[in-house]
Order: C-alpha cells, then structure tokens, then sequence
C-alpha cells in the first residue's frame, strides 16, 4: 500500500486567462468560471500512522466536479518521476517500503534499487534537495509529471506539462526540524492545513501549463513522453489558467478523504492523456487500485460520485449497487433502443504514428542523457550554497549500507 496517509480538503477552482486556443474543457473555459474540487494530499510510502515530516515524495491529486463528469490530477510534488518504464513500478515501491524480514525500511533496499535503475537520479537529485521535505502543504507545489493534451472539438491539440505553483511561495524543512518534529508532532502537515482552514486562512495556488507544439516535437532537447526530464523554461514558459483554493474541511475523514479513488483515467473532454508508457500504465493500475480497495461500485460513493448524471451501462452489478443500475438499458453503448449523441473530437492526437519496434526500457540501462538535467540541478544547488545540506540529507541514508553498495552510491 502506497500513499497510505494523507489530509483532504474541499474547494474550488476558477478560471483566470483565456485559453480557448489550446482547449475547449468547460471548466477551463470562461474567466471567472468556477468549478467545486476535493483533494488528497499524501506522503508516498509511509504507513497510515507515519510522521508527517519525512524525506518522500507527496502525491497531490484533486478531483473536479465538473458539468461534464468528474476529471482528476493526480499529480506529485515533485516534477519527474523514478523510472520510465511501467514494469518497474512494483519493484520501486517495495524497494521503498519495509524489509521483508526486519519488517522496517532498508536503506540498503531502496540504494540498491536505485544504483541499478539510476535513470531516477534525476527524481533523487529533487528529492534529497530542498523540495524533499515542505514546511507545509499549504506551500508545496503540483506537478503533473507526465505530458498530457489539451484538444478542442475541432480535432486541433497541444501537449502540456501540468504545474500548481503556491501563492503563499514555496516552504521547506530542513532535516532537523523535520527529524524533531516527526517525534513531537507527526501529525503536523495534516494540522497544520485543517487549522489554517479553520482559522479561514484559506491557502491558493496557481495552476500553469507549458505548451508544446506537435510540429516542435522532434526538434525537442528531450523525450516528452519520458517522465524523467523536465521541459525548459526558458524555451517553454508557464502559461497561467487559474486558481486553486481550498475552504472547507472534510465533515468526516473515513467517507470523504478516505474513501476518495483518483485515476489520470477520469478526463473530460478537451483533456487527453499522451504516449507516455507510465501515464498509460496508471490509467489502468489506479481504476483497478481502487475495486479493489473499496470495492467495484467505489464511483458511488459520495466524494466520488459525479455532480452530474453521467451515463456508463457498461460499468453496472457488483456488490452494494444503489443507483438503480441502469434499469433495464442495454449494457453497452450505440443501441438503438438507447440514442447517444456523440462528439466528433478526436480522442487521442492524430500526431503519434508508431514506427519501427515496439520499445522496452527496462532491458537497458541509464544513459549519459540521464544524467544532463541532474548535472545542470546540481550546479545550482552549489550555487545556492545548498550542496552541504544537500549531502548532510543522503549521508545518515549510507551509515548502514555496505562499503562496496555504498561506494556504488557515490559512484552514481
């Protein structure tokens, strides 16, 4: 079980600037439109009862309530990902969970993963830096990882990166704080965002994209559709499209915040996913994470229950069924006893041809590629004068670890 604890809250989301010309989604349409949202935000390997203060990812994901179904981001605080290959999920996680046998996390485990898939260390370079543990989640930042599209009903598209900037600006901890307080509040992030809602002191982000042209594609420094680089600024700047604030707290955790299943599958129209093989793997992993979690009928339940009437005879039956079931509709679409007025937007770019072989990445290993954007990271973190802290945050990792992993470590 991954992203075990978390705070929730509810809010809204309104549309700042026109972007009519990269997407038609209603909810991004029309400045001043608003849209109700609910949200998750969770530590990434620790158990229900973990501290809230650790050196892990946050995963970030919100649900919209929109005029057209639900759509979810379901995004990470930081802005690349450990691996490209979807294979290796599964061996990723464990690696970062607790040791089989002494049933506690392993530094060791979670080295030798990564020595040997270091085409993460660009993630370890983010997540050893300053953005590894917030001061708060009312000042982390949202990045959707992965590239996904923005389409219009006209069949036009552009591939965006996804970013929720903090108007409050960003916060960190350093580890001795965080250490300090993981033993005298391990509860802190979760109080410290349901106080300040409390207090109305509601925290905002912004949310941007970056915009990237199909017919630029391949004359682009980087993959785009591998979630281990990042997109330059400079050459693709943020566009902003709203804000995000939250203003109520959950009336009960279990049903609200507890019992909330997020999926990069839920999308409306004018919102698409792109060939990013780990984007394409979590559409499937997350809906199937959650039938088995909370059960086949979990879309009924209240903070997973569409606003709107949305219409899927295909997705019926099941234990605890409520809803009427569909009555006696056929259980697929496109029957003439049963009318649908269908949309004639393309559903997924007509720019992506496949040529050539089919491609794994798991066979091979890191390129010199690989390491280029953490190289250009690193310098900075020297420049800041942040390099010591940022080697006083991996060293206490390496105390355990034998010489020769250990040696592997530094190597990398």
């Amino acid at each position: 079980m991954v992203h075990a604890k978390a705070a929730g809250a509810f809010g809204s989301f309104e549309v700042l600037d026109d972007v009519s010309d990269l997407t038609d989604a209603k909810f991004l349409s029309g400045i001043g439109k608003t849209t109700p949202i609910m949200t998750r935000i969770s530590t990434v390997a620790g158990e229900k009862g973990s501290p809230d203060t650790v050196r892990d990812v946050r995963g970030w994901s919100i649900k919209f309530y929109t005029e057209e179904g639900n759509h979810d981001f379901v995004f990470n605080d930081l802005p690349v990902f450990f691996l490209r290959d979807p294979i290796k999920f599964p061996s990723m996680n464990r690696s970062h969970k607790k040791h089989p046998r002494t049933n506690v996390p392993d530094n060791t485990m979670f080295w030798d993963y990564h020595v040997n898939n270091q085409e993460g260390i660009h993630a370890l370079v983010q997540l050893f830096g300053q953005r590894g543990i917030p001061a708060s989640l009312r000042h982390i930042s949202g990045y959707g990882v992965h590239t996904y599209t923005l389409t219009r009903a006209d069949g036009s598209f552009v591939y965006v990166k996804w970013h929720l900037k903090p108007e409050g600006g960003s916060k960190t901890l350093d580890a001795e704080t965080a250490i300090r307080l993981a033993g005298t509040e391990p509860d802190y992030h979760i109080k410290d965002l349901y106080r300040a809602i409390e207090q109305n002191d509601y925290p905002t982000w912004l949310l941007y994209v970056q915009v990237v042209r199909p017919e630029d594609v391949d004359q682009l420094p980087v993959d785009i559709f591998d979630n281990t680089f990042t997109l330059p600024h400079a050459d693709f700047p943020l566009r902003r499209i709203g804000r995000l604030t939250l203003t109520r707290n959950p009336d009960n955790y279990f049903q609200d915040i507890e019992q909330a299943a997020f999926s990069p599958s839920n999308m409306v129209p004018g919102v698409g996913p792109s060939a990013d093989m780990v984007l394409q793997a979590r559409m499937f992993a997350y809906p199937d994470a959650a039938r088995y979690r909370l059960g086949a009928n979990y879309q009924q339940l209240p903070s997973n229950r569409a606003r709107v009437k949305v219409y899927n005879p295909y997705e019926r039956d099941g234990r605890a069924r409520t809803d009427g079931n569909y009555g006696g509709d056929p259980d697929y679409v496109g029957s003439e006893s049963k009318l649908l007025r269908v949309g004639k937007r393309h559903t997924f770019p007509t720019h992506e041809h496949w040529n050539g072989r089919v491609q794994i990445y798991s066979a091979g290993g890191a390129t010199e590629k690989d390491y280029e954007q953490p190289r250009i990271l690193w310098h900075m973190i020297e420049k800041e004068g942040s390099a010591g802290d940022f080697m006083d945050n991996i060293c206490p990792t390496l105390l355990d670890v034998s010489p020769p992993l250990r040696s592997q470590v530094y190597g990398m």
